[in-house]
């Protein structure tokens, strides 16, 4: 049986293509749900992970999860190494770096970097405690409402994409947005903001993803399941 650690479009997209389980991490209480088997939560660290995985037969297993779930890819990396199942990292391409990018190596850097006063944030609820301090104002984009700690001036804006370059210009143009504060999370949902950011020569704060571990990795679908193939899954 394959595992696919999932929460991302192209995980969804495998698991319609290949027989597997798939995991999500239950951080949303509507997840968009694949096809086939789902079991929604944590694993217990490395060692419950590599003994699910002993438990349960799995014979392969593809990361697929947002690019910037850190934990999970290192736990899934030192489980499948210590269990000896093949891993794999389907991870999309990040950006294509452009002018008027401002790149930091963390959101702590993001909130300290911000060069305007009126800021589209869409870095994910989880990270807003980390600009709880900056005297900005910010409209905060995000799939479910936040808790504190948050900034003081805010409006949160609850929306599930894909969304548009004409809707992100009029978003962009209705708040009198100055700066762009995102992630270099890739993929076709979350190019719009940027390209209308670029129509309206808006400067972009982009978090740079964090690295990876030494695993085979994939940038498509495809890939995953020539890969799956010759693994012997």
């Amino acid at each position: 049986m394959i595992l696919i650690l999932g929460g991302t479009g192209e995980a969804r997209e495998l698991a319609a293509r290949v027989p597997a389980v798939s995991s999500l991490a239950g951080r949303v209480s509507t997840p968009a749900l694949p096809v086939g088997e789902v079991r929604i939560g944590g694993f217990g660290g490395v060692d419950g992970l590599a003994q699910w995985l002993r438990d349960n037969g799995i014979t392969a297993v593809v990361d697929a999860t947002h690019p910037f779930a850190r934990q999970i890819t290192a736990n899934a990396f030192e489980a499948c190494a210590r269990v000896g199942v093949p891993f794999l990292v389907l991870r999309r391409p990040g950006f294509d770096p452009q002018p008027g990018w401002l790149w930091v190596d963390d959101v702590a850097g993001a909130a300290r970097a911000i060069p305007g006063s009126r800021v589209f944030l869409t870095t994910g609820r989880q990270d807003l405690a980390e600009f709880a301090g900056c005297p900005q104002w910010f409209l905060a984009r995000m799939v479910e409402p936040p808790e504190p700690p948050m900034p003081q001036r805010i409006e949160v804006l609850l929306s599930r994409g894909p969304f548009t370059v004409d809707g992100e210009l009029a978003l962009m143009r209705e708040h009198r947005i100055d700066v762009l504060v995102t992630k270099d999370s890739g993929g076709r949902m979350t190019s719009a903001k940027l390209e209308a950011a670029r129509r309206l020569g808006i400067p972009v704060v982009i978090v740079r993803r964090p690295p990876l571990p030494p695993a085979e990795t994939v940038a498509d679908v495809d890939a995953a399941v020539r890969w799956l193939g010759t693994a012997g899954a």
